[in-house]
């Protein structure tokens, strides 16, 4: 059957457009709509290099997103998967369910749900019909099928690990979309993510598209004159969206947050599985790590791998990756980062999977570790092979001190004396980046790369109170989960924690290398928020998340803590209310904040 004949007896919509990029892969393009259980029909746009109907048969490489795929032709895999396009695969690019093209009705980080019924669908659904029709309709196919997306997409590619197709050979989520209340997107222990959730609801909920929000004026202000996020939204006009509501109605773990949570649904490997991160992620840092946990202790530990590198949300797919940041701060690698990472894990991961090359030799983990620059790899994340458990302390008049601990040595920390205190007004919160604060996607923004901004920015304020170290004589490196272990009071009755570790170099730069909130009333319970009582001393011990960073001789090491990181994050009353989103501004309260002594942060450190 001529191609044409199958093309249109198939019920393609067909460009049949021959496009290419320079010296890059030739591709034929084509358009489907297919049909999944229920009866919707999901767009894709197919594309697959030029005279492959014939030969060899070719593997898929799937990417499922929210964010439209007709722009997607020849020249765009060329200049966007330029290593996985020279080696040969069938590409699809599907809008899923309720976006762009695609039938249907559109559910932001749909759950799994049971299959009883053919109306019982979710992601995972979704993608397994999918490649059902892709196996039986797409000439000279392999049968094996890769999945991978970054972000949103890489919730979507987690999917198709969940009960997996028996297609699906190698998945690869990228910064995927893990939990969403717990230290994704929306939430971070907690803490509502205000100007990211106000601006990327109206995004993906607004309308069909992905139209991004712009605002003219400093985000900083807007949220500050409108008091609360109901404030906020009921200006915008988006108060009725679903995940707005959902926002306004249910700010604690409940158990809608909790059946959207992509980490209970891993209970086992069932795919060989890539995870990827960046340390300097400022959207979804934390799912790659949960998920890589979650699959690492159900499974075979061989068939599940991570690279953590120095990038930001998805800089490992893009350029050369040989430094980070703009006008505010800048970190140098010396080398071209990304560029590894697609050639060396990658490109060599799937080629692997789907078509049985030799190439990929990543054992466990792939880490680059940053102020030395170089990669090294571990059996396992955090690694405990050659390294111990190494903590700095929190001491009077700013002081910070470092110790390495035996192997195995262990030390119960109990608070002590007072050695800070500080008074946070939320009429004047401490801001997140430097001012003015552009729309998270808007014209001019300076969202991406505001993780490795130069924390100088906010010296002068009397509201964050600061511990530094000495000017090392040596090399000092902080590996694994770094945790934070605060002993604390306040005058109120709630309050914020955010910690910060970071590296001052000898011109006085300082570059933040963990950071992390927590919101006091969730200290005993994620699900049944509780008031802090004024003035007693509380622990508080979180995650700053991952790093792999060594402190060069000559620099020195800093940990802040403050109360408030704005409009980031909404405000804190710091007097209790059942639900911070509605509340009133006589709630907002000035209050004093203070530390005590045996405050911490915990992480590993290699073994001398």
């Amino acid at each position: 059957m001529a191609a044409s004949l199958r093309v249109f007896m198939l019920g393609w919509v067909c460009g049949c457009a021959l496009t290419a990029c320079g010296q890059g892969v030739e591709y034929v393009r084509s358009e489907a709509m297919i049909p999944v259980r229920d009866g919707v029909k999901l767009h894709a746009v197919i594309l697959r290099p030029k005279g492959s109907e014939s030969g060899d048969p070719l593997p898929f490489l799937v990417e499922r997103t929210p964010y439209g795929v007709s722009r997607y032709d020849a020249k765009a895999v060329n200049d966007f998967k330029p290593e996985l396009a020279k080696s040969g695969y069938i590409f699809v690019y599907q809008d899923i369910r309720g976006r762009y093209l695609s039938e249907g009705q559109f559910v932001m980080n749909r759950p799994v749900v049971e299959h009883t019924t053919k109306t019982d669908v979710d992601e995972t659904t979704d993608t397994r019909d999918t490649i059902d029709w892709l196996l039986r309709n797409v000439p000279n196919n392999s049968g094996k099928v890769g999945v991978l997306g970054i972000s949103y997409p890489g919730f979507l590619a987690m999917m198709a690990g969940v009960d997996a197709h028996p297609a699906v050979k190698a998945i690869s989520p990228q910064a995927p979309m893990t939990d969403v209340w717990m230290g994704d997107d929306f939430f971070h222990n907690g803490a509502f993510r205000e100007t990211y959730g106000f601006d990327y609801v109206q995004q993906l909920e607004g309308q069909k598209t992905d139209v991004r929000a712009q605002s003219s004026e400093d985000t900083y202000s807007f949220f500050l004159r409108n008091v609360n996020f109901a404030g906020a939204a009921k200006v915008a006009g988006m108060e009725n969206l679903p995940t707005a509501k959902i926002f306004l109605t249910q700010p604690a773990y409940t158990k809608f947050w909790q059946a959207m949570a992509v980490e209970h649904d891993l209970d086992h490997v069932s795919v060989p599985t890539l995870e990827v991160g960046g340390w300097w992620d400022q959207e979804d840092m934390w799912g790659t790590q949960a998920e890589y946990e979650a699959l690492h202790k159900a499974g075979d530990p061989g068939g599940v791998f991570m690279v953590l590198g120095p990038w930001n949300h998805g800089g490992w797919a893009r350029g050369t990756g040989s430094s980070l940041g703009g006008d505010f701060g800048k970190v140098e690698f010396g080398q071209p980062t990304g560029e590894e990472y697609r050639t060396q894990f990658e490109a060599t991961f799937f080629e692997h999977y789907l078509k049985g090359r030799p190439g990929f030799d990543l054992k466990g983990v792939a880490s680059f570790r940053t102020g030395v620059n170089q990669w090294e790899r571990y059996a396992e994340w955090p690694p405990v092979s050659g390294f111990t458990k190494a903590e700095t302390y929190l001491g009077k008049d700013g002081q910070l001190t470092y110790s390495a601990l035996e192997p195995g040595q262990t030390i119960v920390q109990v608070a002590k004396p007072e050695i800070a205190s500080y008074v946070a007004d939320p009429a004047d919160p401490v801001p997140y980046r430097r001012r003015p604060i552009q729309s998270t996607y808007g014209d001019g923004s300076k969202w991406r790369t505001w993780l490795v901004e130069d924390q100088r920015f906010l010296d002068g304020r009397k509201d964050i109170a600061k511990f530094e170290g000495p000017v090392l004589d040596r090399e000092v490196t902080v590996t694994g989960d770094i945790k934070a272990d605060l002993f604390a009071s306040t005058t109120g009755t709630d309050a914020d924690w955010i910690v910060k570790l970071i590296d001052v170099a000898p011109d006085g730069q300082q570059l933040m290398i963990v950071d992390e909130i927590f919101r006091g009333r969730y200290r005993e319970s994620f699900a049944t928020p509780q008031p802090i009582t004024a003035d007693k001393v509380e622990e508080y011990k979180w995650s700053l998340h991952g790093a792999d960073h060594t402190f060069l001789k000559g620099h020195r090491m800093m940990v802040t803590v403050q109360s408030s990181w704005f409009p980031l994050y909404d405000r804190n009353p710091q007097t209790f209310v059942p639900n911070i989103m509605t509340a009133p501004r006589s709630a907002y309260q000035k209050e004093t904040l203070k530390i005590f002594g045996g405050s911490r942060l915990e992480f590993e450190t290699p073994i001398p």
